[in-house]
Protein backbone atom coordinates (compact mmCIF):
# COMPACT_ATOMS: atom_id res chain seq x y z
CA UNK A 1 0.00 0.00 0.00
CA UNK A 2 1.45 3.38 -0.98
CA UNK A 3 1.76 6.25 1.47
CA UNK A 4 -0.91 8.10 -0.52
CA UNK A 5 -3.53 5.38 -0.33
CA UNK A 6 -2.89 4.39 3.31
CA UNK A 7 -5.86 4.86 5.62
CA UNK A 8 -4.09 7.35 7.91
CA UNK A 9 -2.16 9.20 5.21
CA UNK A 10 -1.95 12.96 5.85
CA UNK A 11 -4.36 14.83 3.62
CA UNK A 12 -5.34 18.39 2.81
CA UNK A 13 -8.89 18.71 4.13
CA UNK A 14 -9.38 22.32 3.02
CA UNK A 15 -7.58 25.19 1.26
CA UNK A 16 -8.51 28.87 1.33
CA UNK A 17 -6.72 31.76 -0.36
CA UNK A 18 -6.72 35.55 -0.22
CA UNK A 19 -5.20 38.52 -2.03
CA UNK A 20 -5.25 42.22 -1.16
CA UNK A 21 -7.70 44.59 -2.84
CA UNK A 22 -5.35 46.72 -4.92
CA UNK A 23 -4.41 45.56 -8.43
CA UNK A 24 -1.04 47.13 -9.22
CA UNK A 25 0.04 45.28 -12.36
CA UNK A 26 -0.46 48.05 -14.92
CA UNK A 27 0.81 50.73 -12.60
CA UNK A 28 4.02 48.78 -12.02
CA UNK A 29 4.76 48.71 -15.74
CA UNK A 30 4.56 52.52 -15.85
CA UNK A 31 6.86 52.79 -12.82
CA UNK A 32 9.33 50.32 -14.32
CA UNK A 33 9.37 52.21 -17.64
CA UNK A 34 10.36 55.38 -15.78
CA UNK A 35 13.56 53.64 -14.67
CA UNK A 36 14.70 53.45 -18.30
CA UNK A 37 16.01 56.31 -20.43
CA UNK A 38 16.04 54.54 -23.80
CA UNK A 39 12.88 54.35 -25.91
CA UNK A 40 13.93 50.98 -27.35
CA UNK A 41 14.38 49.51 -23.86
CA UNK A 42 11.00 50.86 -22.78
CA UNK A 43 9.34 49.32 -25.82
CA UNK A 44 11.06 45.99 -25.08
CA UNK A 45 9.95 46.12 -21.45
CA UNK A 46 6.33 46.75 -22.40
CA UNK A 47 6.39 44.04 -25.07
CA UNK A 48 7.85 41.45 -22.72
CA UNK A 49 5.44 42.40 -19.92
CA UNK A 50 2.51 41.98 -22.31
CA UNK A 51 3.73 38.48 -23.24
CA UNK A 52 4.29 37.43 -19.62
CA UNK A 53 0.95 35.70 -19.12
CA UNK A 54 -0.11 37.98 -16.25
CA UNK A 55 -3.19 40.22 -16.25
CA UNK A 56 -3.46 41.08 -12.55
CA UNK A 57 -1.19 41.33 -9.51
CA UNK A 58 -2.30 42.53 -6.09
CA UNK A 59 -0.47 44.47 -3.36
CA UNK A 60 -0.99 45.37 0.29
CA UNK A 61 0.05 48.88 -0.72
CA UNK A 62 -2.92 51.15 -1.22
CA UNK A 63 -3.86 54.69 -2.18
CA UNK A 64 -1.01 56.85 -3.42
CA UNK A 65 1.51 54.15 -2.50
CA UNK A 66 -0.16 51.64 -4.84
CA UNK A 67 -0.55 54.29 -7.52
CA UNK A 68 3.17 55.10 -7.14
CA UNK A 69 2.44 58.79 -7.00
CA UNK A 70 5.30 61.17 -6.31
CA UNK A 71 6.07 61.39 -2.62
CA UNK A 72 4.62 57.95 -1.93
CA UNK A 73 6.35 54.76 -0.69
CA UNK A 74 8.29 54.06 -3.90
CA UNK A 75 8.43 57.62 -5.20
CA UNK A 76 10.17 59.50 -2.41
CA UNK A 77 13.58 61.18 -2.39
CA UNK A 78 15.23 57.79 -1.96
CA UNK A 79 14.32 54.10 -1.94
CA UNK A 80 12.56 52.93 1.22
CA UNK A 81 14.94 51.19 3.59
CA UNK A 82 14.61 47.65 4.84
CA UNK A 83 13.26 48.85 8.21
CA UNK A 84 10.46 50.80 6.49
CA UNK A 85 9.57 47.78 4.37
CA UNK A 86 9.52 45.52 7.43
CA UNK A 87 7.19 47.96 9.21
CA UNK A 88 4.76 47.55 6.32
CA UNK A 89 5.17 43.77 6.52
CA UNK A 90 4.43 43.70 10.26
CA UNK A 91 1.33 45.84 9.71
CA UNK A 92 -0.09 43.88 6.76
CA UNK A 93 1.08 40.24 6.83
CA UNK A 94 -1.00 39.09 9.84
CA UNK A 95 -4.18 40.59 8.40
CA UNK A 96 -3.67 38.97 4.98
CA UNK A 97 -2.92 35.62 6.64
CA UNK A 98 -6.13 35.87 8.67
CA UNK A 99 -8.08 36.80 5.55
CA UNK A 100 -7.12 33.42 4.09
CA UNK A 101 -7.65 31.51 7.34
CA UNK A 102 -11.23 32.72 7.83
CA UNK A 103 -12.06 31.10 4.49
CA UNK A 104 -11.46 27.66 6.01
CA UNK A 105 -14.46 25.67 7.29
CA UNK A 106 -13.17 25.68 10.89
CA UNK A 107 -9.94 25.88 12.87
CA UNK A 108 -11.39 24.13 15.91
CA UNK A 109 -9.08 21.46 17.26
CA UNK A 110 -5.91 22.75 15.60
CA UNK A 111 -2.88 21.29 17.39
CA UNK A 112 -0.05 22.65 15.23
CA UNK A 113 0.57 25.87 13.29
CA UNK A 114 3.13 25.93 10.48
CA UNK A 115 3.85 29.21 8.69
CA UNK A 116 5.90 29.90 5.56
CA UNK A 117 6.87 33.46 4.71
CA UNK A 118 9.93 34.63 2.82
CA UNK A 119 9.22 38.34 2.39
CA UNK A 120 9.44 39.57 5.96
CA UNK A 121 10.74 39.02 9.45
CA UNK A 122 9.03 39.77 12.76
CA UNK A 123 9.19 38.64 16.37
CA UNK A 124 6.91 37.57 17.92
CA UNK A 125 6.40 35.70 14.67
CA UNK A 126 3.37 35.19 12.49
CA UNK A 127 2.95 31.76 14.04
CA UNK A 128 2.33 33.31 17.48
CA UNK A 129 0.11 36.10 16.18
CA UNK A 130 -2.06 33.70 14.19
CA UNK A 131 -2.44 31.37 17.17
CA UNK A 132 -3.45 34.26 19.42
CA UNK A 133 -5.92 35.75 16.97
CA UNK A 134 -7.57 32.36 16.56
CA UNK A 135 -7.71 31.85 20.31
CA UNK A 136 -5.75 28.60 20.06
CA UNK A 137 -4.42 27.05 23.29
CA UNK A 138 -1.06 28.33 24.48
CA UNK A 139 0.20 24.77 24.12
CA UNK A 140 -0.27 24.69 20.33
CA UNK A 141 2.98 23.66 18.62
CA UNK A 142 4.41 26.11 16.10
CA UNK A 143 6.93 26.01 13.23
CA UNK A 144 8.13 28.87 11.00
CA UNK A 145 9.67 28.38 7.56
CA UNK A 146 11.49 31.42 6.23
CA UNK A 147 13.52 32.68 3.30
CA UNK A 148 13.37 29.51 1.21
CA UNK A 149 11.69 31.35 -1.65
CA UNK A 150 9.02 30.05 -3.99
CA UNK A 151 9.37 26.36 -3.15
CA UNK A 152 8.60 27.00 0.56
CA UNK A 153 4.93 26.32 -0.18
CA UNK A 154 5.76 22.67 -0.92
CA UNK A 155 8.05 22.50 2.12
CA UNK A 156 5.13 23.84 4.16
CA UNK A 157 2.88 20.99 3.00
CA UNK A 158 5.54 18.34 3.54
CA UNK A 159 6.22 19.65 7.06
CA UNK A 160 2.52 19.47 7.89
CA UNK A 161 2.40 15.95 6.45
CA UNK A 162 5.39 14.85 8.53
CA UNK A 163 3.70 16.13 11.69
CA UNK A 164 0.53 14.15 10.91
CA UNK A 165 2.51 11.01 10.12
CA UNK A 166 4.27 11.24 13.49
CA UNK A 167 1.02 12.07 15.32
CA UNK A 168 -2.13 10.83 13.52
CA UNK A 169 -4.29 12.80 15.98
CA UNK A 170 -2.72 16.09 14.89
CA UNK A 171 -4.67 18.77 13.05
CA UNK A 172 -2.26 21.16 11.34
CA UNK A 173 -2.99 24.68 10.18
CA UNK A 174 -0.43 25.51 7.47
CA UNK A 175 -0.26 29.11 6.25
CA UNK A 176 1.81 30.79 3.54
CA UNK A 177 1.76 34.58 3.30
CA UNK A 178 3.97 36.68 1.05
CA UNK A 179 4.21 40.44 0.49
CA UNK A 180 6.50 40.49 -2.52
CA UNK A 181 5.49 44.01 -3.62
CA UNK A 182 7.28 45.47 -0.59
CA UNK A 183 10.62 44.71 -2.24
CA UNK A 184 10.71 46.59 -5.53
CA UNK A 185 14.15 47.96 -6.39
CA UNK A 186 15.06 50.95 -8.53
CA UNK A 187 17.18 49.72 -11.44
CA UNK A 188 17.74 50.23 -15.15
CA UNK A 189 18.35 46.51 -15.71
CA UNK A 190 15.51 45.14 -17.86
CA UNK A 191 16.01 41.55 -16.66
CA UNK A 192 15.52 42.68 -13.06
CA UNK A 193 12.50 44.85 -13.91
CA UNK A 194 10.85 41.97 -15.75
CA UNK A 195 11.51 39.63 -12.83
CA UNK A 196 10.00 42.08 -10.33
CA UNK A 197 7.05 42.51 -12.68
CA UNK A 198 5.94 38.94 -11.98
CA UNK A 199 5.68 39.13 -8.18
CA UNK A 200 2.61 39.89 -6.13
CA UNK A 201 1.11 39.53 -2.65
CA UNK A 202 -1.10 36.69 -1.47
CA UNK A 203 -1.84 34.20 1.29
CA UNK A 204 -3.10 30.63 1.50
CA UNK A 205 -4.26 28.55 4.45
CA UNK A 206 -4.47 24.75 4.54
CA UNK A 207 -5.82 22.23 7.04
CA UNK A 208 -3.95 18.91 7.13
CA UNK A 209 -5.00 15.88 9.16
CA UNK A 210 -5.20 12.07 8.95
CA UNK A 211 -9.00 11.93 8.69
CA UNK A 212 -11.75 12.85 6.24
CA UNK A 213 -11.68 13.43 2.52
CA UNK A 214 -9.12 15.51 0.72
CA UNK A 215 -5.86 15.50 -1.20
CA UNK A 216 -3.65 12.87 0.43
CA UNK A 217 0.02 13.87 0.58
CA UNK A 218 2.58 11.26 -0.37
CA UNK A 219 6.23 11.01 -1.37
CA UNK A 220 8.40 14.10 -1.39
CA UNK A 221 10.65 15.06 -4.31
CA UNK A 222 13.79 17.21 -4.20
CA UNK A 223 16.34 18.28 -6.80
CA UNK A 224 19.16 20.83 -6.76
CA UNK A 225 20.99 21.67 -9.98
CA UNK A 226 24.77 21.65 -9.91
CA UNK A 227 26.53 24.98 -10.53
CA UNK A 228 23.27 26.93 -10.28
CA UNK A 229 23.93 29.05 -7.20
CA UNK A 230 23.75 32.33 -9.11
CA UNK A 231 20.61 31.63 -11.15
CA UNK A 232 18.08 32.64 -8.49
CA UNK A 233 19.17 34.69 -5.47
CA UNK A 234 17.26 36.58 -2.79
CA UNK A 235 19.52 38.99 -0.91
CA UNK A 236 18.81 41.13 2.16
CA UNK A 237 20.09 44.64 1.54
CA UNK A 238 19.69 48.13 2.98
CA UNK A 239 16.71 48.74 0.68
CA UNK A 240 14.75 45.51 1.12
CA UNK A 241 15.23 42.04 -0.34
CA UNK A 242 16.72 42.09 -3.83
CA UNK A 243 15.61 39.28 -6.15
CA UNK A 244 17.82 38.11 -8.99
CA UNK A 245 16.18 35.80 -11.51
CA UNK A 246 18.51 34.91 -14.36
CA UNK A 247 17.19 34.66 -17.89
CA UNK A 248 18.99 31.29 -18.03
CA UNK A 249 16.52 29.69 -15.60
CA UNK A 250 13.95 28.36 -18.12
CA UNK A 251 16.59 26.80 -20.37
CA UNK A 252 18.53 25.22 -17.51
CA UNK A 253 15.30 23.94 -15.99
CA UNK A 254 14.07 22.37 -19.22
CA UNK A 255 17.40 20.57 -19.74
CA UNK A 256 17.43 19.30 -16.14
CA UNK A 257 13.87 17.98 -16.33
CA UNK A 258 14.57 16.29 -19.65
CA UNK A 259 17.28 14.10 -18.11
CA UNK A 260 16.17 10.43 -17.99
CA UNK A 261 17.02 9.99 -14.30
CA UNK A 262 15.11 13.14 -13.34
CA UNK A 263 12.10 12.16 -15.41
CA UNK A 264 12.05 8.70 -13.85
CA UNK A 265 12.18 10.22 -10.36
CA UNK A 266 9.37 12.72 -11.01
CA UNK A 267 7.07 10.86 -13.37
CA UNK A 268 7.27 7.39 -11.82
CA UNK A 269 5.30 4.51 -13.32
CA UNK A 270 1.78 5.99 -13.22
CA UNK A 271 0.79 8.95 -15.44
CA UNK A 272 -0.18 11.95 -13.33
CA UNK A 273 -3.75 13.22 -13.69
CA UNK A 274 -2.97 16.61 -12.18
CA UNK A 275 0.01 18.96 -12.14
CA UNK A 276 0.32 21.69 -9.53
CA UNK A 277 3.39 23.50 -10.83
CA UNK A 278 4.42 26.76 -9.20
CA UNK A 279 3.94 29.44 -11.87
CA UNK A 280 7.24 31.23 -11.52
CA UNK A 281 6.55 32.89 -14.86
CA UNK A 282 5.24 31.92 -18.26
CA UNK A 283 8.68 30.85 -19.46
CA UNK A 284 9.13 28.62 -16.41
CA UNK A 285 5.83 26.86 -17.07
CA UNK A 286 6.78 26.45 -20.73
CA UNK A 287 10.11 24.95 -19.62
CA UNK A 288 8.43 22.44 -17.30
CA UNK A 289 5.94 21.46 -20.00
CA UNK A 290 8.76 21.01 -22.50
CA UNK A 291 11.20 19.29 -20.15
CA UNK A 292 8.69 16.72 -18.88
CA UNK A 293 6.93 16.37 -22.26
CA UNK A 294 3.55 17.20 -20.72
CA UNK A 295 0.30 17.55 -22.70
CA UNK A 296 -0.52 21.15 -23.72
CA UNK A 297 -3.34 21.43 -21.17
CA UNK A 298 -1.49 19.86 -18.23
CA UNK A 299 -0.56 23.20 -16.65
CA UNK A 300 -3.86 25.04 -17.23
CA UNK A 301 -4.43 25.61 -13.50
CA UNK A 302 -0.92 27.02 -13.05
CA UNK A 303 -1.31 29.33 -16.05
CA UNK A 304 -4.69 30.52 -14.78
CA UNK A 305 -3.27 31.39 -11.34
CA UNK A 306 -0.34 33.20 -12.97
CA UNK A 307 -2.72 35.21 -15.14
CA UNK A 308 -5.07 36.21 -12.33
CA UNK A 309 -2.61 36.72 -9.47
CA UNK A 310 1.02 36.65 -10.64
CA UNK A 311 3.80 34.94 -8.68
CA UNK A 312 3.08 35.14 -4.93
CA UNK A 313 6.20 33.18 -3.98
CA UNK A 314 5.48 30.34 -1.55
CA UNK A 315 1.69 30.85 -1.53
CA UNK A 316 1.27 30.38 -5.28
CA UNK A 317 1.42 26.59 -5.54
CA UNK A 318 -1.33 26.43 -2.89
CA UNK A 319 -3.56 28.58 -5.12
CA UNK A 320 -2.99 26.01 -7.87
CA UNK A 321 -3.79 23.11 -5.54
CA UNK A 322 -6.97 24.87 -4.44
CA UNK A 323 -8.18 24.76 -8.06
CA UNK A 324 -7.12 21.17 -8.66
CA UNK A 325 -8.71 19.89 -5.44
CA UNK A 326 -12.15 20.72 -6.88
CA UNK A 327 -11.54 18.10 -9.57
CA UNK A 328 -10.60 15.39 -7.01
CA UNK A 329 -7.72 13.95 -9.08
CA UNK A 330 -6.77 10.34 -8.31
CA UNK A 331 -3.10 11.29 -8.43
CA UNK A 332 -0.96 14.33 -9.03
CA UNK A 333 2.39 16.00 -8.52
CA UNK A 334 3.12 19.42 -7.03
CA UNK A 335 6.43 21.07 -8.02
CA UNK A 336 7.97 24.42 -7.13
CA UNK A 337 11.30 26.01 -7.95
CA UNK A 338 13.43 28.47 -6.04
CA UNK A 339 16.84 29.84 -5.04
CA UNK A 340 19.98 28.22 -6.40
CA UNK A 341 18.03 26.42 -8.85
CA UNK A 342 16.33 23.90 -6.67
CA UNK A 343 13.05 22.02 -6.88
CA UNK A 344 10.78 20.73 -4.13
CA UNK A 345 7.79 18.52 -4.84
CA UNK A 346 5.20 16.21 -3.32
CA UNK A 347 2.85 13.59 -4.71
CA UNK A 348 -0.85 13.86 -3.95
CA UNK A 349 -4.09 12.08 -4.74
CA UNK A 350 -7.72 12.32 -3.70
CA UNK A 351 -8.99 10.17 -0.87
CA UNK A 352 -12.59 9.89 0.31
CA UNK A 353 -11.38 9.11 3.79
CA UNK A 354 -12.60 5.51 3.75
CA UNK A 355 -9.96 3.64 1.68
CA UNK A 356 -8.11 0.90 3.52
Amino acid sequence: MSDISARNAPRINAIATAVPDCDVHRRYTEWAARQLDDARKIALLRRMEARGGISHRYSVLSGSDAMMDYGSFYMGDSQPGTAARMQRYVAAAPDLAMQAIVGLPSTDGVTHVVVASCTGFMAPGLDQLIARRLGLPATVERVSIGFMGCYAGVTLLRTAAHIVRSDPAAKVLAVAVELCTLHLQETDDIESLLAMGQFADGAAAVLVSSEGEGLALGQGLSLALEQSDELITWTVGDSGFAMHLSGEVPGRLAVALDAPATQASILGDTPSQAWAVHPGGRSVLDAVERGLALPPDALEASRDVLDRFGNMSSATVLFVLEQLARERPANGIALAFGPGLAMEGVRFGWTDGHAG
